[in-house]
C-alpha cells in the first residue's frame, strides 16, 4: 500500500516575523560590538597613602612623602589620595558593548570623549598636561602645608611670556620676577590679580627683579571682555621652601591630590599621630593659601576610597552636589573648604568626634 505524501504547512507569519526580528537583532548586536562610540569610561583608580610608601621607577619601596632626617615624625593610619582611571581614548575608542555594563554600575561613569580628550589632543599630550598639573599641585601643597605650620614660604612669580598687544610690552620682560605692586609685596598670583583689579585701570607700579637687580616700572592695566583688569602677562609660580620636601608618585597626573599631599606633609612634620590610626581618604585641589577646590570624578573616588577600606572621606564643598545620594555604604563624607578644615576634620576623627563634622547633606 503506497503512502500519500502530505504537503508541508507554511510557518505562521508570527513565527517568520519573530525569526527575522531575532536575526536582525543579533546582527545589530554584532555590529554594535565593534562600532566605536564617542564616549569613554571613568572608574575608580588606585588609592595611595600619602603617609605610607610607594614603588619608585625601579620598583623599590620609598616613602611617598620624604623630608630630611630629623624633620619627620612617626605616623599611623592613612591619609589617602584617590584617583580615577579613564578607559578608552581617541586612538582606541570604546564600542557600545563595552559601555553597556557601565549603565547600572554606580562606581563607573560614561563621559563624552570631548570632555576628557579635546579635539586635536592626543593621549600623550593629555598625559603631559596632567603631569604638569600634578607637579604644580605638589608645589602648592608644600607651600600650603608649610605656611599653615607657620613657616615663611615666599613665592617667585615669574613672567613666562607677554600676550599679543600686552600693556606690559616694553616695560616687562620674559623671565622677570614680580616682587611687588605699588610697594606691596606679592606672595601669590591671586594677590597680584587682586592688586591689579583694585587699580580699576589706573597705572600700577611693578617692582621687578631682573638679572639679580630690582627695578620699578609703570603699567596701565587693560580691561578684558569679562570686565576684569589685566597687565597682559602669562605667569608661573614657584615657592622657596625652608624644608626640602620630596613627593614621589609615578604614573599619576592632575591637580586633585593637592589637599591630601598637604595633609600628609603636615602629619609627617608634626609630632604625634594626627589620624589616631584611622583610615581617611579624600580629594581636592589646593592653593598655597590653603583653599580647597573642586575636582572631577568625585563619585568614582568615593567608591575607590570605600573599596580600599577607608571609613572617612574629605570632599571639597564645591563637589557636594555630586556627592549627595552617591555615597557608598559605610563611608562618612566630610565637607571641607580649606586646609584648616581638613586638619580639623582629621583631628576630630582621631578623637572620635566625627559625628559633629559637616557633611555634604548639611549646610
Amino acid at each position: 500500500m503506497s503512502e500519500i505524501p502530505q504537503e508541508s504547512r507554511p510557518w505562521p507569519r508570527r513565527v517568520v516575523a519573530g525569526s527575522v526580528a531575532l536575526v536582525v537583532a543579533l546582527v545589530a548586536l554584532l555590529v554594535m560590538s565593534f562600532l566605536p562610540t564617542d564616549y569613554v569610561l571613568q572608574r575608580p583608580g588606585p588609592v595611595y597613602n600619602t603617609i605610607g610608601s610607594v614603588e619608585d621607577a625601579e620598583g623599590e619601596e620609598v616613602p611617598l612623602i620624604e623630608v630630611p632626617d630629623g624633620e619627620g615624625h612617626e605616623t599611623s593610619g592613612s591619609l589617602s589620595l584617590t584617583t580615577v582611571e579613564v578607559v578608552g581614548n581617541r586612538e582606541h575608542p570604546l564600542s557600545w558593548i563595552e559601555l553597556a555594563s557601565a549603565w547600572f554600575d554606580g562606581a563607573r561613569a560614561i563621559i563624552p570623549i570631548d570632555a576628557v580628550f579635546p579635539e586635536g589632543q592626543t593621549s600623550e599630550q593629555r598625559d603631559a598636561q596632567n603631569q604638569a598639573a600634578m607637579t604644580d599641585s605638589q608645589s602648592e601643597a608644600e607651600a600650603a602645608a608649610l605656611r599653615l605650620l607657620g613657616y615663611d614660604v615666599p613665592a617667585d612669580i615669574r613672567v613666562v611670556s607677554l600676550t599679543e598687544g600686552s600693556p606690559s610690552e616694553g616695560a616687562v620682560h620674559e623671565g622677570d620676577l614680580i616682587r611687588a605692586v605699588d610697594g606691596a609685596a606679592m606672595e601669590d598670583v591671586a594677590q597680584l590679580r587682586a592688586a591689579i583689579a583694585a587699580s580699576s585701570g589706573d597705572a600700577v607700579v611693578l617692582t621687578l627683579e631682573r638679572d639679580g637687580e630690582q627695578t620699578d616700572v609703570e603699567v596701565d592695566p587693560e580691561q578684558l571682555d569679562d570686565g576684569s583688569w589685566a597687565i597682559g602677562t602669562l605667569l608661573s609660580v614657584s615657592y622657596v621652601n625652608p624644608i626640602d620636601i620630596s613627593i614621589q608618585l609615578n604614573d599619576v597626573g592632575g591637580p586633585s591630590a593637592g589637599t591630601m599631599f598637604a595633609l600628609g606633609i603636615i602629619d609627617t612634620l608634626t609630632p604625634g599621630e594626627m589620624t589616631g590610626g584611622e583610615h581617611i581618604a579624600g580629594t581636592g585641589t589646593i592653593t598655597a593659601e590653603g583653599d580647597v577646590g573642586p575636582i572631577g570624578g568625585i563619585r568614582q573616588k568615593l567608591y575607590g576610597a570605600s573599596g580600599a577600606g577607608n571609613e572617612f572621606f574629605l570632599a571639597p564643598a564645591a563637589n557636594c552636589d555630586e556627592v549627595v545620594g552617591h555615597v557608598p555604604s559605610g563611608l562618612q563624607v566630610v565637607r571641607i573648604e580649606t586646609l584648616e578644615d581638613a586638619v580639623a576634620a582629621v583631628e576630630a576623627i582621631a578623637q572620635g568626634e566625627e559625628s559633629n563634622l559637616p557633611s555634604c547633606a548639611t549646610t
